[in-house]
């Protein structure tokens, strides 16, 4: 005979387990995304020689400058 429990793992018991788990994958995530969104915030910078900027080239990043 089966042994059929309504608390094994492929009943409630998984199915929380799974909800918990992903739950705690998308608090993570997103506490880990915000703290990157903070840190890039508070990256200042600064545009030099901006008459010098060409509209397609690949060297335009020399011209950002970092504030901090």
């Amino acid at each position: 005979m089966e042994n059929r429990s309504i608390f094994a793992l492929d009943g409630i018991t998984g199915m929380l387990i799974a909800t918990v788990l992903l739950l705690s994958i998308l608090a993570f995530l997103t506490v880990m995304g915000l703290g990157a969104q903070q840190n890039s915030a508070a990256n200042f910078y600064q545009i030099e020689n901006e008459k010098e900027i060409k509209m397609i080239s690949t060297e335009n990043g020399v011209h950002r400058v970092n504030v901090q």
